[in-house]
């Protein structure tokens, strides 16, 4: 007969209760949410929070929200293993810092797109100007293609940024140990 994912007759000590060294109740706070065959989870979270909080916590909760707090409690305590002096704060940080500097790339991106499509429009326009005569030598398109003409000269390949990515970190979750 089971009950709770544990048989009645050999219960096996939830991953909480191993750790903490005690006998594994039938109605273990801890058992549906740390089981035996993923230690490190309560691990962490024993380092960071302390079981006795971790208890508290959990029981204040409705039933429905004990997953989700358990879930972020593990992600918290992997961060703040991984960095104790700003834990998921640092991990977000460091994220929306390569996100911002992924926009400027992009931003960077777009601009030589579109300046590469003023030169090619103001070549083709020029190539037309020569076939028909034109009273004046300063029409607006000609301004453009020297004015395009002296910004390329000036202007250097804006895709020669680095991307910059801490590589240390990369395929690293925190929600595992």
């Amino acid at each position: 007969m089971k009950e709770g994912g544990r048989k009645q007759s050999a219960m096996s000590p939830c991953a909480a209760c191993k750790l903490l060294r005690r006998r594994c109740a039938k109605d273990c706070v801890f058992a549906p949410y740390f089981p035996a065959d993923e230690p490190y989870k309560f691990g962490s979270v024993h380092k960071v929070f302390g079981a006795s909080n971790v208890n508290k916590m959990l029981q204040e909760l409705p039933e429905y929200q004990r997953l989700d707090a358990v879930s972020s409690m593990v992600y918290e305590a992997n961060a703040r293993v991984k960095d104790p002096v700003y834990g998921c704060v640092g991990a977000i940080s460091s994220l929306q810092q390569q996100v911002d500097m992924l926009q400027t790339q992009l931003a960077l991106a777009q601009a030589e797109v579109v300046h590469m499509r003023m030169r090619q429009f103001s070549g083709s326009s020029n190539q037309q100007h020569q076939s028909v005569p034109h009273a004046g030598s300063n029409s607006s398109s000609e301004n453009l293609y020297q004015s395009s003409r002296v910004l390329s000269s000036q202007t250097k390949s804006l895709f020669a940024m680095d991307l910059v990515v801490d590589q240390a970190n990369m395929g690293h979750s925190l929600w595992s140990c």
